[in-house]
């Protein structure tokens, strides 16, 4: 997966964050973003790593909004590990 093809994942997916009132404040409270900021960091690709990581919390959203959006849900995962800050840690 590129990083414009994961770009576009996580708008696909932010737009259903946002359609998802009760979902969509816990992000906003989680993230300490605004409504504005939405708006602002919609072309931000750290912000888009922000949405899949918020997403990836809970199997139930990751389902509902691959569903909602006719998105792949396998491709979750791999869309985050392009995107800013997606990578795995190795400790070792």
């Amino acid at each position: 997966m590129t990083q414009d093809q994961a770009q576009t994942y996580a708008l696909t997916a932010l737009t259903w964050l946002v359609g998802q009132e009760d979902i969509l404040g816990v992000f906003l409270g989680a993230s300490g973003a605004s409504a504005q900021d939405l708006r602002e960091r919609a072309s931000d690709p750290q912000f888009h790593g922000a949405v899949l990581d918020f997403i990836l919390m809970d199997d139930a959203w990751v389902i509902a909004c691959c569903e909602a959006m006719d998105l792949d849900p396998s491709l979750m995962k791999p869309a985050r590990m392009v995107l800013p800050g997606g990578q795995d840690v190795n400790w070792t």
